[in-house]
């Protein structure tokens, strides 16, 4: 897998997450009678940050070797805490804390998808005829 396209399944997951994480208190009633109540454990909502997290920590370490730069990993660790602990303001501000979390994880890919572009293309200048 490319370093763009770890960002890219970097963003995707991150954003499913989110919005299984917000839409989640409208649609666990409707799972639990088609047998799909597992879906509301606190252990997915972990194993799905986690994967987006660790997907996010190589494709930035990747990036980072190509544009040396640090904030993009910074913006990712500072997005997981803040996921991560998405219950400290209760239920009313969860959803904000999520919307935040996962702002900033999505920002870091973006971030890091931008550098490596500019990287690239500083260090291959274009052909000329």
């Amino acid at each position: 897998m490319t370093q763009r396209s770890l960002d890219k399944t970097g963003i995707w997951v991150t954003t499913l997450c989110a919005l299984h994480c917000l839409l989640l208190p409208v649609i666990l009633p409707m799972l639990s009678l088609i047998g799909l109540s597992f879906i509301g454990e606190e252990l997915l909502e972990r194993t799905i940050l986690s994967i987006s997290l660790i997907v996010g920590f190589v494709a930035l370490l990747v990036g980072m070797r190509k544009h040396l730069r640090f904030y993009p990993l910074l913006l990712l660790v500072a997005g997981g805490v803040i996921y991560w602990h998405k219950d400290s303001l209760g239920e009313i501000g969860e959803p904000a804390i999520i919307l935040l979390g996962a702002s900033l994880i999505v920002a870091a890919h973006w971030v890091n998808l931008k550098l490596t572009r500019r990287a690239t293309t500083v260090l291959m200048p274009k052909a000329t005829s």
